[in-house]
């Protein structure tokens, strides 16, 4: 459960979702006002990634639209005048990560050609202004004949970086893309395999790895076919799989270094968040040296300083620890000189950038149920925040001026323009106003409550779209995952509270011990105790909403969660379930034994568990759902899907198996063709209509009561 994601937790199935009745996903666009729904959810615009020209004067950005009948996102560049003000323009469909030139005239951009996903070049107009309603058509610049993954352009605009999944025992691109032709040809379908990772996250190892090349622009702004590998030797992905980007490398600012960072595979690959940060030369004449081989924890995301004197990066310190607090670290590149920029700050910082001066850094992070965007001094570590409620997806700076992409538990992202310092912060995008203006959203509150140890603790209740003072709702207990995660006041298109208080129910969620936001010792606690601390968190915090807010009806309230959240919903099911009149488990893990030996991230269970199944297996049990079998009582929603590696399906099929046999109401919804998450359009509205239902079912006031063998 990588923190990215810190990141870090959702096509229709030829079986019914529920047992007896098949789920409606057709989609009906409700008219007017209404309360909050999945279908509102899955059609609004995603706007992301704003990139502000080098004067400051237009934002690029991303947005995301849904093609319903297609079951898929579209994606599409466009770019706001900020001096004009105005409506944004679409200048290119079908394309994403948008950077701009050096001068500012145009825009580069990845889209396909001919199915292959190549670099383009788009000219914006004249020097004195864009003309963003004409502009000349773009122009293809890369030829190969592989995908880029992912680009960045040199300060001087004479080359750009790229990364390709590669064969690394090939000399060329050619010599990759035909054996992947020859495999595809194979009638033989077997792979062998040597070494873990076997699969990973929801993909199945293909023996080629991510790597780092570099090209050079022409006279007439072309790339070559071939481009010059600069990862020779480096047996692991950059960027890292599965969700790596562009931010873990950099060019040095005379464009004569590179710098990335990667984990050496090896046989040790799935224990291990040894990343090192490398250097390279730019014309590929040396192989990478590493910078950081002294700390065997996670190094990542380099950043220069504009004077190309010092490498700053972010650094973990706890071997094999994957939510260990990242530093700001400043690496001196004459004296190879290490300090930490900002000790004295307890968060775990992340998105790092540096101004034009050179004098502060950049960085967002979870923070008190928010997550900001701080500016911290390079020189004394001092941290000061720049944008405070709700969560930044995205930023950039330039010509003194910053734009964000902001949202919160009431609205999805727009872009939002400030001066450098964060003041006078305004939103200049309203890609869902008119759809937003017809539906109705619940307010939100935060609480903070006396926890584990006595120690503080938070949560936050939303209310549904049509509180009256004076009645009660059904509750839905909302548990997150990761576990070092958190639910923050931020919008989201998988588990999002207001998909809930539509259907008439109160949100109450809590952020137990582990979560991230409020000190590292705060994220350490779960290690080792995932039903202890948390669960006593869950149960105090569920008191003392019940104590606080006098609409939420205890005697109807069902407990839901995914990932360690579904692991949580297993553990009360057998510990915790007088109060729950239902239990909804996404993706969880039911039995830690076999969740060991069959997941694909070992460093995640051997963190969490003080070692290895085989050398530990007293902490795999002490809190292990599938031994309160017997105690389950409470009717339950199973989901589980066909590509999840992190936590496989059989994970899901043992508790459906136990709870048919113990004879508790309880379904099983899978989707054969998803992962961690739920994805794909029709597929988060079915997923969506089953929670739903099930919720309803077991909370109305005539509901049947569970019985059990």
């Amino acid at each position: 459960m990588k923190p990215l994601l810190a990141a870090l937790l959702l096509a229709l199935v030829a079986v019914p979702a529920m047992a007896g009745d098949a789920v409606d996903t057709t989609f009906v666009n409700t008219q007017g006002p209404h309360p909050f729904n999945v279908r509102d959810l899955v059609m609004m615009d995603r706007v992301s990634d704003p990139q502000l020209s080098p004067d400051g004067r237009y934002a690029a950005f991303g947005v995301r639209s849904t093609d319903y009948a297609a079951n898929k996102g579209i994606n599409a560049v466009y770019v706001l005048d900020l001096t004009q003000g105005g409506q944004p323009v679409k200048v290119q469909d079908k394309a994403g990560s948008a950077r701009w030139s050096v001068d500012g005239r145009s825009l580069y951009f990845v889209a396909p050609a001919k199915g292959v996903a190549q670099l383009w070049q788009l000219d914006m107009g004249r020097k004195e202004g864009l003309n963003l309603a004409k502009h000349a058509a773009a122009v293809q610049v890369s030829h190969t004949p592989l995908d880029i993954n992912d680009y960045k352009l040199s300060p001087d605009g004479k080359r750009v970086l790229l990364s390709y999944e590669v064969f690394t025992d090939c000399a060329t691109l050619d010599c990759s893309k035909q054996r992947v032709d020859a495999r595809d040809k194979d009638k033989a379908s077997g792979t062998l395999y040597t070494k873990l990772f076997v699969r990973h996250w929801d993909t199945w190892a293909n023996g080629r790895r991510n790597q780092l090349y570099v090209a050079s622009f022409d006279g007439k702004g072309q790339l070559p076919a071939e481009p010059t590998l600069l990862s020779r030797g480096i047996d692991g992905d950059v960027p890292s799989k599965p969700f790596g980007d562009e931010s873990e490398f950099a060019f040095s600012p005379d464009g004569r270094s590179v710098y990335f960072d990667a984990r050496i595979a090896g046989n040790s690959e799935p224990w291990s968040t040894n990343f090192d940060v490398y250097q390279v030369p730019v014309d590929g004449s040396a192989v990478p040296k590493s910078l950081t081989a002294d700390n065997k924890a996670w190094d990542a995301d380099p950043v220069l300083s504009p004077d190309g004197k010092t490498l700053y990066y972010l650094a973990m310190k706890t071997p094999g620890f994957e939510a260990d607090r990242f530093a700001i670290m400043a690496l001196d590149l004459a004296t190879g000189a290490k300090h930490e920029v900002d000790p004295q700050w307890d968060r775990s910082a992340g998105s790092l950038t540096i101004s034009a001066d050179g004098k502060t850094l950049y960085a967002t992070t979870d923070d008190n149920g928010q997550h900001p965007l701080f500016a911290i001094d390079a020189a004394s570590g001092k941290v000061s925040q720049l944008v405070d409620d709700g969560a930044v997806e995205g930023y950039s700076m330039a010509a003194g001026k910053l734009v964000v992409a902001r949202d919160d538990l009431k609205r999805p992202a727009d872009l939002y323009l400030a001066a450098a310092d964060g003041s006078d912060l305004k939103q200049v995008t309203h890609f869902n106003a008119e759809d937003l203006k017809n539906v109705k959203v619940g307010d939100f509150e935060f609480f903070n409550f006396k926890g584990w140890n006595n120690e503080t603790v938070q949560g936050y209740v939303v209310k549904p779209v049509d509180y009256q003072p004076g009645k009660t709702y059904p509750v839905a207990f909302i548990i997150h995952g990761g576990p070092q995660g958190a639910m923050s006041n931020e919008w989201s298109y998988r588990w999002n509270p207001q998909t809930y208080a539509g259907q008439g129910f109160a949100v109450v969620t809590v952020n137990f011990h582990g979560s991230t936001g409020y000190g590292q010792a705060f994220t350490d606690a779960i290690s080792g105790d995932w039903g202890g601390k948390p669960l006593e968190d869950l149960k105090l915090g569920w008191k003392a909403a019940l104590d606080k807010y006098s609409f939420l009806d205890g005697n109807r309230a069902c407990a839901l969660g995914a990932s360690y959240g579904g692991y949580m919903t297993y553990w009360i099911a057998g510990v915790w379930n007088q109060p729950w009149k239902c239990l909804v488990d996404h993706d969880g893990v039911f039995d830690a034994r076999s969740m060991y030996y069959d997941t694909e991230e070992l460093w995640f269970e051997e963190k969490e568990n003080g070692g290895t199944l085989f050398d530990h297996p007293q902490n795999y049990e002490k809190f292990n759902p599938v031994n309160h079998v017997k105690d389950w009582r409470v009717p339950m929603l199973v989901v589980h899907s066909g590509n999840d590696f992190r936590i496989p399906i059989t994970q899901g099929l043992g508790a459906f198996t136990a709870l048919q046999r113990r004879g508790i109401p309880s379904e099983l919804l899978t989707f054969p063709d998803e992962n961690h998450w739920v994805l794909k359009p029709h597929n988060s509205v079915q997923w969506h209509d089953a929670v739903n239902a099930w919720l309803k079912q077991w909370t109305a006031t005539d509901a049947p009561k569970a019985a059990s063998n």
